[in-house]
């Protein structure tokens, strides 16, 4: 078959998954209610269903689309208590933050059970939060500004996990 015999199929149904993704994703309070409704269409697309997500930021069905019904959100006052719970539980707590001893997210080995931990959009992850990670990691920038807004770093990290991830 050569690209011209190719026919573009809209909305694919969704790849099975053998087993349930069990990524969260866990957000302080955003911002942006389209940042935190990009995500929560991200989680959907992936298979993500659970995030832990803090304060009372809105998440808009029309840019989150079918996932806002598929993904649970867990809205929590802070992230702190949750994490440690999640830790106990036998997840890893994963910073997604550039700091100094962040790991290249392309030389990072993910763990199953993992929660990938978000920074704000303008201040990053504070000091605390960053202080009760099993792992930090970050994305290499090439260019100006230095570093990618919360949605597209959250965007290829959860892409990675999903590619060393693939059956869920």
């Amino acid at each position: 078959m050569t690209q011209s015999d190719s026919e573009h199929i809209r909305h694919r149904p969704p790849t099975s998954l053998e087993f349930p993704r069990p990524l969260v994703i866990a957000c302080p309070q955003l911002r942006s209610g389209v940042n935190l409704s990009r995500i929560v269409r991200l989680a959907g697309c992936c298979g993500v269903t659970r995030m832990v997500v803090c304060g009372n930021t809105k998440v808009d069905s029309k840019v989150a689309r079918d996932a806002a019904e598929y993904v649970r959100l867990e809205r929590r006052r802070s992230l702190e208590p949750q994490l440690v719970r999640l830790r106990s539980e036998g997840y890893r707590l994963v910073g997604l933050e550039q700091t100094t001893g962040s790991v290249n997210l392309h030389h990072y080995r993910y763990h199953k059970n993992t929660v990938l931990c978000l920074g704000h959009e303008r201040d990053g992850m504070d000091q605390a939060t960053i202080g009760l990670m099993d792992d930090l990691i970050e994305i290499p920038v090439y260019g100006m500004p230095a570093s990618y807004n919360v949605v597209t770093a959250t965007t290829m990290a959860v892409y990675e996990y999903c590619r060393q991830f693939p059956n869920g």
